[in-house]
């Protein structure tokens, strides 16, 4: 039974402790945070753009710790769960690694790329695991998207295109300071970038359009550039929806002998499913995979219970890979860059 200490209860620590509530091989043993209301079990003003609200949690047998130095000495912390603002992940990954921990560090992996470097460096001069929290192959949708891509039973892929947009995220304060969360070009499309990566390999180049507000691009639109000229593959994503659409995304993947589509939105506080998980085939029909139950939680519980095996195994992830996670963060700043110079830019 591996012992989970998250560090940070913010909207996601929350998920997360709500996620490894349902672990059958993993259990929260601390959390840490600088709120005594929090290390309490008081998370009542915790919000986000999914999921529930927050509520009076029963920390009983949960050691809280007011900071991170008291959660890394718990001998029964063996996985440090960062959930802590992005611009905070390098420093705190390193020092959990270097105190002997494995590490789980919720999206992006960093703000930088040399931070990045440095956290892999780390996990590797001590011997320990480096997971990043990805969330988005554990979502049945887009867990049946790539594994259809991959495995080339519907046929080669021929083109994509993801959608990702929210609402200016003022729900919280963190990641609505662009300087602290890279802002969504990095906070909210690099869910895309790592996706891409994953399901089509990671482009050569990318050739991006977008919007800049105070220096930070907060939507843009990109063509993502391979060897094969005939594949195509672009992504939208931004924080330019009002506030009566917080979230939307989905996906449409055309292959040689089908489409597979998604659109999912959230719209005046109810979610609607504008065209459900649907593969298309040439004859006319369409196929409606089973997805089970819906529950946005159920992702976060399949992303962690892969780390905990990891833990347990000692063996590493494919699915949560520093260095895969490593490759989106620098797509994410190779589109940034063409946005505000209008040219492709070729991934480093």
């Amino acid at each position: 039974m591996a012992g989970i200490g998250i560090v940070g209860i913010g909207f996601m620590g929350m998920i997360h402790y709500l996620a490894a509530r349902k672990l059958a091989d993993g259990q929260v043993v601390a959390v840490c945070s600088r709120d005594p209301k929090k290390r309490a079990g008081d998370w009542t003003g915790i919000q986000g753009n999914f999921g529930p609200k927050g509520a009076h949690m029963d920390l009983s047998g949960v050691a809280g710790y007011a900071d991170i130095g008291e959660l890394l000495a718990d001998p029964k912390v063996d996985l440090v769960d960062l959930c802590v603002p992005n611009d905070e992940h390098a420093a705190l990954a390193i020092r959990a690694l270097e105190a002997g921990k494995h590490v789980l560090i919720e999206k992006p992996i960093a703000l930088t790329t040399a931070d990045a470097d440095a956290i892999v460096a780390a996990a590797a001069a001590n011997g320990k695991l480096l997971m990043v929290a990805h969330v988005l192959p554990f979502f049945p949708e887009f867990a049946f998207a790539a594994e259809a891509v991959r495995s080339g039973r519907y046929g080669a892929l021929r083109a994509a295109n993801l959608k990702r947009v929210i609402a200016k995220p003022d729900w919280s304060k963190g990641i609505a300071d662009a300087d602290r969360s890279g802002g969504p070009a990095i906070d909210l499309h690099i869910h895309d970038t790592h996706y891409i990566g994953l399901v089509c390999g990671v482009p050569r180049a990318v050739h991006s359009r977008g919007v800049v507000e105070g220096g930070a691009v907060v939507h843009l639109s990109t063509q993502y550039l391979y060897d094969d000229l005939h594949l195509a593959v672009s992504a939208v994503s931004g924080a330019l929806s009002q506030a009566g659409r917080p979230f939307a995304h989905g996906f449409e993947f055309y292959l040689e002998k089908a489409t597979i589509a998604f659109d999912f939105a959230v719209l005046a506080g109810e979610g609607h499913v504008a065209t459900p998980l649907s593969v298309i085939l040439p004859d006319g029909t369409v196929e409606r995979p089973e997805l089970g139950s819906g529950d946005p939680i159920d992702a976060f519980t399949a992303e962690l219970g892969v780390a905990v095996a990891a833990v347990n195994s000692g063996t590493p992830a494919p699915q949560l890979s520093g260095e895969l996670a490593r490759q989106a963060l620098r797509i994410c700043h190779a589109e940034v860059e063409s946005v505000k110079t209008g040219l492709p830019v070729a991934i480093g």
